[in-house]
């Protein structure tokens, strides 16, 4: 927790206002189960706010699956530059997620979208991010769609990456996929993403 916080001083207290949400209502309405709540931190937060390396400044945003806003809400906690589309299609979900939002002042650059990704035809953002949403090759095909010419795909991926890329051979139809590592000295393990250049 102290690294993280380290690491993103001005965003300390909106992280640990979420942290609290997570822990609270995350887990009454169970979007996180009760032995996340140890983890919270390390395993959630840590892991999700690391990837801002990765994101260009003033960048517009869309993370598939938000679910209990990870890693949506952490990015835009810590990336005050960047909008974000927090794509989600359960209402349960949603509504957590636009209580979130407004409760942490985000409301005027984060937008709850609700619905499956393949609805929002004709959207585009610069980058796409996704974490425990689906494998890699299905990913692409809801993010493709949604990721502006010369953009990227952030899928946040453990130690499968390597074979999900394998696995999406067909879908990459020759796009650039590579494993990247963020989180040098902030986090233990690192954050293993799935850029895809589209």
């Amino acid at each position: 927790m102290q690294t993280i916080i380290a690491a993103y001083p001005e965003a300390a207290d909106s992280l640990a206002r979420f942290a609290a949400w997570l822990a609270g209502a995350g887990v009454e309405r169970g979007f996180l189960g009760p032995r996340e709540v140890d983890r919270i931190w390390v395993r959630h937060i840590g892991n999700c706010a690391v990837v801002e390396e990765l994101i260009p400044v003033n960048s517009k945003v869309f993370d598939i699956g938000s679910g209990a806003g990870l890693p949506g809400v952490v990015l835009a906690i810590v990336r005050p530059d960047i909008s974000m589309g927090l794509i989600e299609p359960l209402q349960r979900r949603s509504e957590f997620l636009t209580e979130v939002v407004t409760d942490l002042g985000l409301s005027d650059r984060v937008t709850v979208m609700r619905g499956r990704a393949e609805e929002l035809k004709g959207q585009t953002a610069q980058i796409v991010t996704a974490r425990a949403v689906a494998p890699l090759g299905k990913l692409l095909t809801w993010a493709l769609p949604l990721t502006a010419k010369n953009g990227q795909i952030l899928a946040m991926k453990g130690s499968s990456a390597a074979t999900e890329i394998a696995d999406a051979k067909d879908m990459l139809r020759g796009r650039n996929a590579e494993i990247v590592l963020c989180g040098q000295n902030i986090v233990d393990p690192l954050t293993t993403v799935v850029r895809v250049s589209a």
